[in-house]
């Protein structure tokens, strides 16, 4: 007779894959003190030990042995805050497999720290880079340092220097409810920018943002509306991340392809702090103190191997609500087929549980994205 605990690994099983992709916190500082930042310890100084860096190498080599390279995505505090002497040190344990191609750096920053040395190291390392920056100087208010003063243009500053040195970067933007109104001002100032691409962040109640006022579903889905058609009629000036999501479903439902579509499993995304701690499902999830949930914590590297942690995830709490969560959401809505479920971070700071379903961040990101599609359609339809 199965166990429990066999029956928990097999509904595991089912949802998620190897990861795809480690996050990793360099520090927990950052020089920036953002308004909608969901960081609990962005004001504290703790940083990677080269011991953690190595052992953290050793734990993912098992991980990048086949297939397409294992990102490591280097985030939160600001990376960059480490300073270029430290942050190659952290990353020398990872060098041999990076050669190899077996995985491959991605880090965010908010650029203000970009230097000419930062570019030479992100070339050498082939590192992609991702920066925050929410549009032109009036949708970046909440973008302020540590004595309140806004960091626009040194964030600008650090994008031309990107540019200059012929550094390929993408965006992601926060919008909050006060922006859903310039979609097309947000729009054109990204394209401007010269990024790859970009992604939309609608503002969520997380961490320790907990009072702000989030972007209604109306809102979100007149801003979809703007985007597809400033997308439509501005051809490739701009990737965005959100309707290349969409387009790639809608490609393969329409090639018959939907058994392709339907074999991606989620990727449960450990995220290893400074410390070598690991929190699974959702990065938001770390430094969170839920005692009901263990703080989220699967373990830590220095003392089981990566690994090993992700062998016991079927065996966490807040696991085993999250796969609760994805099976309600798969019999109970009609935009499970794209969506894929509620982001786990969003169930548990929006409801109080991982195991519930509809999240404000799905109604928006995901939901309000195709309603305004099928709306659109029908609109030039009946015209």
């Amino acid at each position: 007779m199965r166990t429990d605990t066999s029956v928990w690994r097999s509904r595991y099983n089912q949802w998620f894959a190897a990861p795809q992709t480690v996050v990793v916190q360099p520090t927990t500082w950052c020089n920036l003190d953002c308004a909608y930042c969901y960081l609990p310890f962005r004001k504290l100084h703790r940083t990677m030990t080269p011991e953690v860096a190595r052992t953290l190498a050793e734990s993912v080599a098992p991980l990048a042995s086949g297939g397409p390279p294992l990102g490591i995505v280097w985030h939160g505090g600001e990376p960059l805050a480490v300073g270029p002497k430290t942050f190659t040190t952290l990353l020398s344990p990872f060098e041999d497999m990076r050669r190899a191609g077996r995985i491959r750096h991605y880090v965010q920053t908010n650029a203000t720290l970009v230097t000419d040395t930062w570019c030479d190291l992100i070339s050498a390392h082939d590192i992609r880079v991702g920066v925050s920056i929410d549009g032109p100087a009036a949708a970046n208010t909440g973008r302020v340092d540590l004595r309140g003063r806004p960091a626009f243009d040194r964030i600008l500053r650090g994008i031309n220097r990107l540019r200059e040195r012929c550094v390929p970067f993408s965006v992601i933007s926060v919008v909050g409810a006060e922006n859903t109104a310039t979609t097309e001002e947000l729009l054109e100032f990204l394209a401007g920018l010269g990024c790859e691409s970009a992604g939309v962040n609608f503002e969520e109640i997380e961490g320790v943002n907990a009072e702000r006022r989030s972007p209604t579903p109306q809102q979100a889905e007149e801003f979809w509306r703007r985007t597809l058609i400033w997308t439509r009629h501005h051809g490739g000036r701009l990737k965005v991340r959100e309707l290349e999501r969409l387009s790639e479903y809608l490609r393969l439902i329409r090639a018959g392809q939907h058994a392709e579509w339907d074999r991606r499993r989620l990727d449960p995304i450990p995220t290893v702090s400074a410390a070598g701690d690991v929190v699974l499902l959702s990065p938001e999830l770390g430094d969170t103190p839920d005692p009901a949930y263990g703080g989220f914590l699967a373990g830590n590297i220095l003392e089981q191997p990566l690994t090993e942690i992700l062998r016991g995830a079927h065996r966490l709490h807040y696991v085993q609500e999250f796969l609760t969560g994805l099976d309600r959401c798969r019999s109970g809505c009609e935009f499970f087929d794209f969506c894929r479920g509620a982001q786990a971070a969003n169930r548990y700071f929006e409801n109080g549980s991982l195991a519930t379903t509809a999240t404000n961040y799905c109604r928006v990101s995901r939901q309000a994205l195709v309603t305004a599609l099928s709306v659109l359609a029908a609109e030039e339809d009946a015209a």
